[in-house]
């Protein structure tokens, strides 16, 4: 059984970044809902302001045109001599004063701080001459600033013209708006600080999830006994709460995984026992039955036919022989039996090997490229000795005569060994190259003994378990092994490490 869990070993928890993401948006709306509120009550409280404040310049506006307002009446012949209203008592610095007469400003200029009159411009007569008659308070812009006037028709034909500057307005104006930033932003910042805190607080269970499922995530869970002791702290585990929800949630997957881990690993000792008494079991009848065909073949008459069927009844118990002995190497491999270490010459190991196959199957091209210094490792020489003889049978059984099988020996950078046997047959097909390491996996195109896609026939009879057997003896030695293939290309590489596995040096039972 293959859990989940385990399949990335090494990654990040999904939870670690969520948690952080959430915090991270948790406090950007919070800061999003503060600067729209704050925006909102900005633009109101400016807009009262601007409002209150243009009353208040309305009523003085009006008083001072109450004041400049001139009670005399002209004279008769047209002539008009009334007083200049800027000499109008209470009048405040920076008004303005006109006075229209027959469509021409007869006397008018701004109140300056020293007491003395600032002439209008051109332009200036020119806005004020194309005002609205109305009495209704207008902003208009002139050489002295911005201003707030009202043009008021008097009962003797003139038209009087009073303003106020708009500074001060302009002035409270932005000192409000200067005084709301200032107090948005640094309230902003204080928000933002204590959100931050009180968010990171409130997450901190979320953390602590995160934690546990990456310390489950990094378990090897896909085989062997498992220890799943990991679990959420009660504190965080309480159904009460959002947070104790979830924690009690994955509390209760943990233990369901723990429950299904082992069952599984009670399982797989079973069936391992099982394989590994019924092989030891079967070698006793197997070995009866080719002694017994044995002695027949030499001690009895046969019919041609006879003796046809009676090697083919010794070629299926040697082969079933051999299919007990790699399923009871299996099991004890599956055990982890501990390896009987010494120090293995590969190079050595692979000319011999070699040099064997070179008898068995001389129709096919056999090459080695050899290291100029021998390479030594740390391992069970027959174990090693088991992992070539499977993968050199392996290129001879599939692939036909004439094929050049290459076995290579070489050092890494690392400080590893590697071997690697190449051939030049069909290659695998391309679906079962993922699973050319699984137990049983044939690439035969049926069990029948029909052709081989790689061009040998199938009638030879493999059990599917040579290089499962390659694979387990390799990660035993705490090694790997890789295999890449294609239409006329076949490698598999090797690998151990400089260093002795982790293992006890014993020998295994027999």
């Amino acid at each position: 059984m293959s859990s989940s869990l385990a399949t990335q070993p090494h990654r990040r928890s999904w939870l670690k970044p969520a948690t952080w993401h959430l915090r991270t948006r948790l406090v950007l709306l919070a800061m999003a809902l503060l600067v729209a509120i704050c925006g909102a009550v900005g633009l109101f409280s400016y807009a009262s302001m601007d409002s209150f404040l243009t009353r208040q310049l309305d009523d003085q506006l009006s008083q001072a045109a109450n004041r400049s307002n001139d009670p005399g009446r002209p004279p008769s012949g047209g002539g008009f001599n009334g007083r200049d209203p800027l000499d109008a008592r209470g009048q405040s610095v920076g008004t303005l004063n006109a006075r229209i007469v027959n469509g021409q400003i007869n006397s008018g200029g701004y109140l300056d701080s020293d007491t003395t009159r600032s002439a209008l411009s051109s332009e200036d007569k020119q806005t004020l001459l194309a005002l609205a008659r109305n009495g209704n308070p207008v902003d208009r812009s002139l050489s002295n600033g911005d201003y707030r006037i009202v043009a008021v028709e008097t009962g003797f034909g003139d038209v009087l013209v009073t303003g106020l500057p708009l500074a001060g307005k302009e002035s409270t104006l932005a000192s409000l708006v200067w005084t709301f930033t200032f107090v948005s932003l640094g309230g902003l910042a204080l928000i933002g600080l204590a959100g931050t805190v009180l968010i990171r607080r409130t997450m901190k269970p979320l953390e602590q999830l995160s934690e546990v499922a990456t310390r489950v995530s990094r378990l090897p869970l896909d085989a062997g006994e498992v220890a799943l002791a990991v679990r959420v702290p009660p504190s965080n585990s309480n159904p009460g709460t959002e947070v104790g929800s979830v924690g009690h949630a994955l509390n209760l997957m943990l233990d369901n995984v723990a429950n299904a881990l082992e069952a599984r690993q009670k399982s797989e000792t079973k069936v391992r026992q099982f394989v590994a008494d019924a092989s030891h079991e079967l070698r006793t009848p197997l070995t009866a039955i080719r002694g017994y065909t044995e002695l027949m073949r030499m001690t009895e008459n046969f019919t041609p036919d006879g003796r046809k069927s009676l090697a083919r009844v010794q070629s299926q118990s040697e082969r079933m022989t051999t299919l007990v002995e790699d399923l009871l190497l299996l099991a004890r491999l599956d055990e982890g039996q501990p390896l009987k270490l010494s120090e293995v010459d590969l190079t050595q190991l692979v000319i011999e090997t070699v040099s064997d196959e070179k008898v068995i199957a001389p129709g096919h091209t056999w090459r080695l490229e050899l290291p100029d210094e021998p390479i030594a490792v740390t391992g069970d020489a027959s174990q090693l000795r088991q992992v070539l003889v499977n993968l050199l049978s392996n290129a001879r059984k599939h692939t036909p005569p004439g094929t050049t099988v290459v076995t290579g020996v070489s050092r890494a950078a690392d400080g590893s060994a590697e071997v690697t046997v190449t051939d030049d047959g069909g290659g695998m097909p391309a679906e079962f190259v993922d699973k050319a390491f699984s137990r049983f996996a044939r690439a035969d195109a049926s069990r029948a003994g029909t052709a081989h896609p790689s061009g040998a026939a199938a009638s030879e009879g493999t059990s599917g378990l040579g290089l499962s057997i390659v694979q387990s003896i390799v990660e035993a030695h705490g090694g790997t092994v890789t295999v890449t293939s294609g239409p006329g290309h076949t490698a598999f590489r090797l690998r151990f490490p400089s260093s002795a596995p982790n293992t006890q040096a014993d020998t295994p039972a027999s």
